[in-house]
């Protein structure tokens, strides 16, 4: 295992107990161990900027590691949603970093979808400057949009644009389970 990569997430766990109630570092750790390849999905998080912090546990009792940096990961700005949309501005001369599902299944996350991107403002204003995008749900991406939100004027906003929108301030978030 990666000894820098797990002070990090030790000392950013330590220093954000409240985003893990009723979760230790030892648990997290022999986590870890079992399975080793989730370092390196973690790794890709801290990487791209995004200061993965463990956020609680799913139903089936996984631990969830998720990007905690104030703004949206800036390793991972300047993206479209998905590849149709990537394609669709790239046919217009104009050249994204990539697209936001393509990355996160390349790093072996998930893109949060607005209940969790919802859940996680709950832990602390995220997204006050950036936008991330968020799993865009099926119908709104079959009539050619998707959705991202931010943290404004104290309260969360879920928004919409063309699949294909890049901005310097839109990147995404993600989760891995462990």
């Amino acid at each position: 295992m990666s000894r820098e990569l797990l002070a990090a997430l030790q000392e950013r766990f330590e220093s954000n107990m409240h985003r893990h109630p009723g979760i230790t570092w030892e648990e997290v750790q022999k986590r870890l161990e079992e399975r080793p390849e989730k370092l390196a999905v973690l790794q890709a998080m801290e990487t791209t900027g995004g200061k993965p912090d463990v956020i609680g546990r799913d139903a089936e009792g996984s631990i969830i590691f998720c990007d905690c940096s104030p703004e949206t990961p800036a390793g991972r700005r300047n993206t479209c949603y998905d590849r149709a949309g990537q394609v669709d501005r790239e046919k217009k001369k104009v050249f994204p970093q990539g697209n936001a599902l393509d990355m996160a299944a390349e790093m072996g996350i998930e893109l949060l979808d607005e209940e969790q991107y919802r859940a996680l403002q709950k832990l602390g204003p995220f997204d006050t400057k950036t936008s991330s995008w968020l799993k865009t749900p099926d119908d709104v991406r079959k009539l050619g949009g998707a959705i991202f939100g931010d943290f404004r004027y104290g309260r969360v906003f879920i928004y919409h644009n063309s699949a294909g929108s890049f901005y310097s301030s839109r990147g995404f978030r993600g989760l891995v389970k462990i």
